[in-house]
């Protein structure tokens, strides 16, 4: 199974998600929880812990990374995200990723920002360190994207990032609202990594500027 690990750029670095984090994502889902209807955002401390221990369970299957998003100027948690059903295909059976065999394909999402890092840097960075260590240590053949299709917001989002549009994968899954949802799906594939990381260094110089 994949180790656990942290990646760390100039002003947020992504923590391994742990129990001690709870309270920071319960802080930041709190400051404004409007631009939540879309996404699974936990309400409390409560839910933060459960939404805590759910993503921990998830991760023991194998194919789950979350992590903590932290600002690194005052080491607050201001968000969370994951690696998403990372697999290895091209062999026979089901293999699990392991350090020694690292996923080839996988997923980016679940990720949500407090309402004070939204319309910041903060998502290009973490999607820089994510997408990099996807494509420049793991060597992955594709990064998948996906948002319900009613969230215009987050497909924006993922265009602007450089993300190509798939298609819709029509009543996909149970919507945070409890109503059937379509997915929108993206993807970044090996060959467009350079443009689309040349991209996102443009983006940065443009917040910097």
């Amino acid at each position: 199974m994949l180790r656990a690990f942290g990646l760390a750029g100039t002003s947020v670095r992504l923590e391994p998600l742990a129990m001690g984090h709870a309270p920071g994502l319960a802080a930041a889902a709190a400051e404004d929880r409007s631009s939540y209807a879309f996404t699974a955002v936990p309400d409390g401390p409560g839910q933060a812990e459960e939404y805590v221990r759910a993503a921990l369970a998830e991760q023991a299957g194998g194919r789950v990374l979350p992590f903590a998003v932290v600002r690194t100027r005052d080491d607050a948690v201001v968000g969370s995200t994951r690696f998403l059903d990372l697999d290895v295909v091209g062999y026979p059976g089901v293999v699990v990723p392991d350090d020694d065999r690292p996923p080839n394909v996988g997923e980016i999402g679940s990720t949500w920002y407090a309402a004070s890092v939204q319309r910041t840097a903060v998502n290009t960075k973490v999607k820089l360190l994510l997408l990099g260590h996807a494509f420049d240590v793991w060597q992955v053949l594709r990064v998948t994207l996906k948002t319900d299709a009613r969230n215009q917001r987050s497909r924006t989002a993922i265009e602007r990032l450089g993300g190509r549009f798939e298609g819709i994968r029509r009543a996909h899954t149970t919507a945070t609202d409890g109503t059937v949802r379509d997915s929108a799906y993206y993807s970044i594939v090996r060959t467009e990594w350079p443009g689309v990381r040349g991209g996102l260094l443009r983006r940065l110089e443009h917040w910097a500027g």
